[in-house]
Formats: C-alpha cells, sequence, structure tokens
C-alpha cells in the first residue's frame, strides 16, 4: 500500500526519464529518500541511508547534481557551507518558492511552506533594485533550542 503522498516506483521513474534523464536505481533511490524528507537534507543524511543499500557517496552526490541540473531537486546553503537538497515540487503544499528557517543552535532546517513573503520598499524610498525574489533564510533559535 501506497502511502498518501509518496509516488510509487513507476511515478518516479516517470519523472526521472521527462527530465531527460535515464532511470537509474541510484537515482531511484536517491529521489525516493528525499521524497520521504520533511526537510532538506545534506548528502550526508542521505549517504547515511542509502551506503548501507550498496550505493557509495560519491554516486549518491553525482546524482544529486544531475537530478539538480535537471531541475528535480533543488540545492540550497543556508549560510553554514553545507548543501542541503530537496525535491522541486508542484503540489500547493510544498512549492518551490517557500522560505526556511535555521536554528542557529542545533542547525535543523525546517520549510515554512505555509509562509509567504512578501518584500515591499518603505514609503518615500526609491524603488528597490531587486529583480526576482529565489530564496527566503530566516534565522533564529528553534522552539527547542529558544532561550527559557
Amino acid at each position: 500500500m501506497k502511502k498518501e503522498g509518496v509516488s510509487s516506483l513507476p511515478e518516479v521513474r516517470q519523472r526521472i526519464r521527462e527530465a531527460g534523464l535515464r532511470s537509474t536505481t541510484a537515482r531511484i533511490a536517491v529521489m525516493q529518500r528525499l521524497e520521504s524528507a520533511t526537510s532538506p537534507i545534506t548528502h550526508a543524511e542521505i549517504a547515511i541511508d542509502l551506503v548501507p543499500q550498496g550505493f557509495d557517496k560519491a554516486t549518491v552526490y553525482r546524482n544529486l547534481i544531475d537530478l539538480t541540473d535537471a531541475g528535480l531537486v533543488t540545492r540550497s546553503e543556508h549560510g553554514d557551507h553545507v548543501w542541503r537538497f530537496e525535491l522541486r515540487s508542484e503540489s500547493e503544499h510544498h512549492d518551490n518558492d517557500h522560505p526556511h528557517f535555521l536554528c542557529l543552535d542545533c542547525g535543523e532546517v525546517s520549510c515554512l511552506s505555509d509562509v509567504t513573503v512578501t518584500i515591499n520598499p518603505a514609503p518615500g524610498s526609491k524603488k528597490s533594485n531587486i529583480g526576482q525574489l529565489t530564496e527566503v533564510l530566516l534565522k533564529g533559535h528553534c522552539g527547542r533550542c529558544k532561550p527559557a
């Protein structure tokens, strides 16, 4: 039985092929791991799950880059010099324009898919030179780490 919101193996294969890539076992495994993630995850976090299945770290990384280049995955760096990856989704519940929250204490990254950020120039100021906003990162202390 398929979990709600989780793609079947044929759906994952089709999505990879539609992006112009070969549907390999490694790509499928990476896509499925990303699909099960609730927030952007690092190459190391993915490798922890996939190396025991017989995939080496270099293969996992190469496939993350291939999937990113094909537009199936987004890659972001949240100021800590660590790339994090997440599936691009056309779902209204998890679109690609959502901001992220980075806890400065524990390093956990959370998707804020139910938050909309709008940038408006202050009254009386000249129009901003900001073209297209591609990523918003909020930093602070999560509920578990915030000082009492």
